[in-house]
């Protein structure tokens, strides 16, 4: 079981201080990768006001494009919801990237009050994502964003 307070204080300490976007996103996506148990890829697609484009991960390559509301991604994003999709092939419209994923959690990411993009993880484990890993990676999302916030 994860640690989510360790987690998140250990996030913190990266980010603590560093005004560059794309490293403390890559710091975050390296940190859940070798952190959490059982995924196969984790990071971040950023919303350019029209699309969700692919950003700092860890992880086989990834699709570069996602449209809002397709895929879990992008409808994590329309509705600004976490969404938790125990088995994604059965999914309506999943977008697959990785043959391996089997079970996925997306996080909006939301700062200044706006849509900034979504964290994005994935797992080749069914239902791999309980609601304590739901309340932790918001948790996660949350103290990335206060961060961002203060450097964009």
């Amino acid at each position: 079981m994860t640690d989510y307070k360790e987690l998140c204080a250990t996030l913190d300490s990266l980010t603590q201080g560093v005004p560059h976007t794309v490293a403390n996103l890559a710091n975050a996506s390296a940190l859940l990768y070798d952190k959490l148990e059982g995924i196969n890829w984790a990071g971040f697609y950023l919303y350019n006001g029209e699309k969700l484009v692919l950003n700092a991960f860890q992880g086989k390559p990834a699709c570069i494009e996602i449209p809002m509301g397709k895929g879990v991604c992008g409808k994590a994003a329309e509705t600004l919801k976490t969404t938790v999709v125990p088995n994604v092939h059965e999914f309506p419209g999943h977008i697959a990237c990785d043959s391996a994923s089997n079970s996925e959690i997306v996080v909006p990411l939301i700062v200044g009050g706006e849509l900034f993009g979504v964290l994005d993880i994935d797992s080749p484990h069914f239902d791999r994502f309980s609601d304590d890993d739901r309340v932790g990676l918001e948790e996660f999302a949350n103290i990335l964003c206060n961060r961002l916030e203060k450097y964009i």
